[in-house]
């Protein structure tokens, strides 16, 4: 609630006040200031709980740099692995939207279809893959709901028209989330609770064995796209549907009744564990299999359709919609997911369950969206670097002029102005004297002038002339904190396995700055062993200081057989088990195949990569 109505329902509570001391009637009118006839019967009520409109405004998009292209790109289309906040870009992505830019193979604007496997807000530990503790989520309550309201709410206007969602969670907090759908969805528009039910893992003596998640399947209104869907005769193989079903199979006939069409109870599917899944196991944790997803893209899309996943974790989303001939789109906030869901795509095998001849993904394009390398900025092309600019600092591309001075946008409803450093070299303080004596008071109450932080000869925020301020919007720069009601906050790498699915939620930009990272090795027979004598982050959040050296590490990730193109990561290892190990990792002789590329990362999400010939491991051993 903004402060206007806050002021407006506190006076009207006192008028209210005095009234009842006087016996009169509350007027009939204020009940549709505290009780809104627009607003539904019933909603789901907590601390912190926004407005939508609020959500869809404040929400700040940024803008998404290109770091890595695989393959040509498409004409119309090519796919897209994004690194950053979701949110944030999906903002971004319903700005494309509404510029024709996001369109399915047969012209339909919009994703068609959008699966989503969240943190499950459930405060436990999940196993990995060999045993040890994978992940534990922090957002709990109120807070993780307002988190998913969010992205919910920006999902339903990226949608198509008949398009749809579907969410995957758990029994704790799956009921909750069904009622913030509702709301934003419409309850008309909840289409299925599927029930993914499974036999897996241990159970219990003291309550029923908890077997099953929850997936909430909603269309964006009541034209939307569905694709009846049957189970499929390997499934059924596979899991002996003839002995648990033998009244939809034809013995004689060796065949099944169409009658035997999916219902909302899927038990045909098992969740990855098995040693007939390890082709398809990517070790991260919470991975889903590819025959579920395939089941969901199959239904709720057709060829040539954008299919989305903004918590793409281990990556079985963009996966399988490769293979079912999809466009998609993948976000994940952590590095290592992004890193991981590269090199599932750049590795992937025909069929589904990751087995058959290699198929050879169709390009998509790697992308920064919130932490930009200023390096490949600054050799941006002018007209390139002045659109990202403006993108950066939301504001719109409307070219203008005052007084016949060449303004690029507006921001906030005030001029903006790109500063060509190109051509014009630096701004000083008479550099905007005569800037304001050209435009006057004629520009408003302020303008903002954008340019790289090098160029500004002076240290304020902003200078005032004759009641105007003209604000120094610097690239890189720490943010001016009156132009946005919500503080910064950086995309957090994890630097335990316990946190990798952790939810994060990022705002704001920021511009990457590489660790400082020194190393001594030490060449064995069975392993090389790398201690890091110095780590240091460079990054500052805000103003705030450093975390200071080692504790600022997050990660580090290995390639050991590093073709000088493409980080193929192989290993990832955590900072805390690394600290346990008094700052050394060990790197075992026989994976070692050439270079070794080593990519150290910080609990902000920049990196120091450090490649390793076998050379220089040979010196290493000699001595």
């Amino acid at each position: 609630m903004d402060k206007r109505r806050q002021e407006k329902i506190y006076e009207l509570l006192k008028r209210g006040l005095k009234l009842t001391e006087t016996g009169e009637e509350l007027p009939a009118e204020w009940a549709r200031e505290f009780f809104p006839p627009e607003r539904r019967e019933y909603e789901l009520v907590y601390n912190g709980k926004e407005t939508e409109e609020q959500i869809l405004a404040d929400t700040m998009a940024v803008p998404f740099q290109e770091v890595s292209t695989f393959g040509q790109n498409g004409v119309d289309w090519h796919n897209k692995l994004i690194f950053g906040d979701n949110l944030q870009a999906i903002k971004t992505l319903l700005q494309m939207k509404a510029d024709g830019k996001l369109v399915n193979a047969d012209g339909t604007p919009g994703v068609r279809l959008i699966y989503i496997d969240p943190p499950f807000s459930t405060r436990r530990d999940f196993k990995g893959s060999q045993d040890q503790k994978a992940y534990q989520d922090k957002i709990a309550g109120s807070a993780f709901l307002e988190f998913m309201r969010k992205r919910l709410i920006l999902l339903k206007e990226l949608l198509a028209n008949d398009g749809g969602i579907y969410v995957h969670l758990d029994y704790r907090k799956g009921h909750y989330i069904k009622v913030l759908m509702d709301e934003i969805f419409g309850e008309q528009n909840f289409i299925n609770e599927i029930i993914w039910s499974y036999r897996t893992g241990g159970v219990s003596k003291n309550f029923f064995a908890r077997k099953h998640d929850n997936i909430y399947y909603y269309a964006k209104n009541g034209n939307f796209l569905f694709n009846t869907q049957y189970y499929k005769s390997y499934q059924q193989k596979k899991y002996n549907f003839s002995e648990k079903y033998p009244e939809f199979f034809d013995k004689d006939k060796q065949k099944w009744y169409h009658n035997s069409v999916c219902r909302d109870v899927w038990e045909d599917i098992y969740p990855l564990g098995t040693e007939a899944d390890s082709k398809e196991r990517v070790d991260f944790p919470t991975q889903k299999p590819e025959a579920l997803i395939k089941r969901i893209i199959e239904a709720s899309s057709n060829k040539g359709d954008i299919v989305m996943d903004v918590f793409a974790g281990s990556g079985t989303t963009s996966a399988t919609a490769e293979k079912l001939e999809r466009r998609w789109i993948a976000i994940d906030v952590s590095k290592l997911a992004v890193y991981t869901i590269q090199k599932r795509m750049l590795t992937l095998r025909k069929n589904i369950s990751n087995t058959g001849e290699s198929l050879a993904a169709k390009p998509f394009t790697l992308y920064n969206a919130g932490l930009y390398d200023f390096e490949n900025l600054r050799n941006l092309p002018w007209e390139d670097w002045r659109f990202f600019a403006l993108q950066l600092f939301e504001c719109k591309d409307e070219p203008h002029k005052i007084h016949g001075f060449q303004m690029d946008g507006k921001r906030q409803g005030s001029s903006v102005h790109v500063f060509n450093h190109f051509k014009e070299g630096q701004i000083s303080q008479q550099t905007i004297a005569d800037l304001h004596a050209s435009i006057g008071k004629a520009v408003g109450d302020r303008c903002f002038i954008i340019a790289p932080r090098g160029a500004f000869l002076f240290q304020e925020d902003y200078l005032e002339m004759d009641g105007v301020r003209y604000y120094a919007l610097r690239i890189p720069y720490s943010f001016i904190n009156e132009l946005h009601r919500r503080k910064f906050s950086a995309l957090v790498q994890p630097n335990d396995e316990m946190a990798i699915n952790e939810t994060v939620e990022a705002v704001g930009f920021d511009f990457i700055q590489p660790p400082v990272v020194e190393l001594e090795l030490a060449a064995k027979k069975q392993a090389v062993s790398v201690k890091i004598k110095k780590f240091e982050s460079k990054a500052r959040l805000r103003g705030e200081d450093k975390i200071s050296k080692h504790d600022a590490l997050s990660m580090v990730m290995v390639d050991y057989d590093y073709n000088g193109k493409v980080f193929d990561l192989d290993k990832a290892f955590y900072a805390s088990a690394i600290k346990d190990n008094k700052w050394k990792i060990e790197l075992p002789t026989k994976e070692i195949k050439g270079d070794v590329m080593l990519v150290f990362l910080d609990i902000y999400g920049n990196e120091s990569r450090i490649v390793i010939t076998p050379k220089v491991l040979r010196a290493k051993a000699k001595k």
